[in-house]
């Protein structure tokens, strides 16, 4: 149903795709196009909402994927609660990030890829296509890997599980109706609380759960380098890359305007209760199931999880996990599918949107579905390597999202892009922070590729050492902004304001240092990603010798 009056003489904005424009279709309520927020009574406000809700919400379920169920199931088996503290501290990144893109796309209308194809070039575009492409591909594989550990515990056969779960991901976005796919995806939202009562019987403690979120500390007794591989591996689930082209593609495809700025803030932030709750329940419920038992610190596989589940809580507690594995394998490959062809569309500038059908749009489709069949084809290739494959995706997803998150910093701060929706000093700082930490984590990795027996210590002197050198980089960004400050941000009538077509922004200029340090960090980053290859394949043998 309808839940907002019309009004007339919203901006058009730059979308490349004329189905981006319409009224919002969600799955749980619809807005005319030029509808305004209610200002009155909170049945209207609570009505608005759930109309809005979904990007945020799906873009974190989706990201509790296959991958993540390997990634924290092996943290809680092989260390226990004690890598907990990773996830609190992921909070404020996730908001921001997704914060940062949400505004993207309701402001400008264009997708990620095709933002920084526009100002920055063909180089720097080619990089971020490629690198999502071929990250994007890896991780639609890991989440059919799910399904076949998923169906491999329930005894169902693999080779009709895994085509039925390919078919349908496929079929639920190639219906010409956004709404249907969205309600689609919230099915499988909901399909995610099956962990709840897994949690339940498992029964971890709370008291040592709470200790753990809020101390930050590395387990006892570890080896420091294994440890941060998987820290790095918990940060490349939890802020994957594809997550940054997907939701700021989702928002524009499901029409929302900057006047519904607030409630999709508010999507977003039940979507990140659902992913940390998530990940600390598998977390805490592998550790206490482990607890003492031959497995713990022997992590396999998923499959194997669900096994230890039953053999603690009961045969309904390993079905339960394996059915959310498989839940989240789909609602995984959907979203990243999803965040591939909605990018290669904006780069190509072909129809790409699920409010249209395939014969409107079969480049779109052609890809979304495309990478789901290839994905689900190799998974079922005897003596594919799907656990290495697992854990290498995830952690390259880490090494390379410093990239990912300086492309979306820049963007923020592009006034011909954002206009009175850039970022200010202290949303800067916290990101440029975030990126600091984020490649001081890949110099550690790096490092323990040649020196396996690292210590805590080392970790201490790297995070100094690179504290103060971006420090001294900030005060000296900074002062160059201040000879240059075009003055403060004016946020009056803001609401109303979207970015211009592309053909008619002023060219963006990036410094000849901008361009020489992100060079840098590139180089750096592909290096640091073929060490971590190095490093996980050196595991792998070792854990089979």
């Amino acid at each position: 149903m309808s839940v907002l009056e019309t009004t007339a003489g919203a901006p058009p904005g730059a979308h490349l795709d004329t189905a981006h424009r319409g009224d919002i279709k969600g799955a749980f309520g619809s807005i005319p196009e030029h509808g305004h927020a209610p200002g009155l009574g909170w049945r209207r406000r609570l009505m608005t909402l759930a109309a809005i809700v979904g990007p945020g919400l799906i873009v974190m379920v989706g990201d509790n994927d296959a991958g993540a169920f390997g990634t924290y199931t092996q943290a809680g088996q092989n260390y226990g609660t004690g890598l907990l503290w990773t996830l609190l501290l992921l909070v404020p990144v996730l908001y921001v990030n997704q914060e940062m893109v949400v505004r993207l796309g309701v402001v400008t209308g264009v997708g990620h890829a095709r933002l920084i194809f526009q100002r920055f070039g063909k180089f720097w575009g080619a990089f971020s296509i490629i690198d999502l492409f071929l990250l994007n591909a890896l991780t639609i594989v890991t989440e059919f890997i799910g399904v076949t550990l998923g169906l491999d515990y329930l005894g169902l056969p693999k080779v009709w599980g895994v085509i039925a779960a390919a078919a349908v991901t496929i079929a639920a976005a190639s219906t010409g109706s956004f709404r249907r796919f969205e309600r689609f995806m919230m099915v499988l939202v909901a399909g995610s609380l099956a962990l709840v009562p897994v949690f339940l019987m498992i029964h971890p403690p709370v008291s040592q759960m709470a200790h753990d979120f809020l101390v930050p500390g590395l387990p006892k007794g570890s080896k420091v380098s294994e440890v941060m591989l998987l820290v790095i591996a918990i940060v490349g689930t939890t802020i994957a890359p594809w997550q940054l082209f997907f939701q700021q593609s989702y928002v524009i495809d499901k029409r929302i305007t900057p006047r519904f700025m607030a409630y999709e803030k508010i999507d977003l932030a039940i979507g990140i209760v659902f992913v940390v709750a998530g990940a600390a329940a598998m977390m805490a419920f592998t550790a206490a199931a482990f607890s003492g038992q031959a497995g713990a610190g022997h992590f396999t596989d998923a499959r194997a999880v669900a096994a230890g589940l039953e053999h603690s809580g009961g045969r309904l507690a390993g079905t339960l996990f394996a059915i959310a594995l498989i839940d989240a394998s789909v609602i995984g490959a959907g979203a990243v599918s999803l965040s591939t062809a909605y990018a290669i569309g904006d780069v190509f500038k072909i129809n790409h949107s699920l409010h249209r059908r395939p014969s409107e749009g079969w480049g779109f489709f052609l890809i979304y579905g495309g990478l789901i069949a290839l994905a689900a084809a190799l998974v079922l290739i005897p003596g594919t390597p799907l656990g290495l494959l697992t854990n290498a995706v995830q952690t390259l997803a880490g090494v390379l999202l410093p990239s990912a998150t300086v492309f979306l910093l820049l963007l923020c701060n592009d006034k011909a892009v954002l206009g009175p929706w850039r970022n200010g000093p202290w949303l800067n700082l916290f990101t440029g922070a975030v990126i600091a930490i984020l490649v001081m984590l890949s110099v550690i990795l790096t490092v323990s590729v040649f020196y396996p027996n690292i210590t805590a210590a080392f970790i201490g002197e790297v995070f100094l050492a690179g504290g103060a050198l971006a420090a001294a980089t900030w005060l000296g960004a900074s002062g160059a902004r201040r000879a240059r400050r075009r003055g403060v941000i004016d946020v009056a009538g803001r609401a109303d304001w979207r970015m211009p077509a592309l053909d008619r922004l002023p060219p963006a200029r990036l410094s000849e240092a901008s361009k020489l340090w992100m060079l840098a960090l590139r180089g750096y980053l592909v290096i640091a990603g073929g060490l971590l290859l190095v490093r996980i394949v050196q595991l792998a043998v070792r854990h089979h010798a």
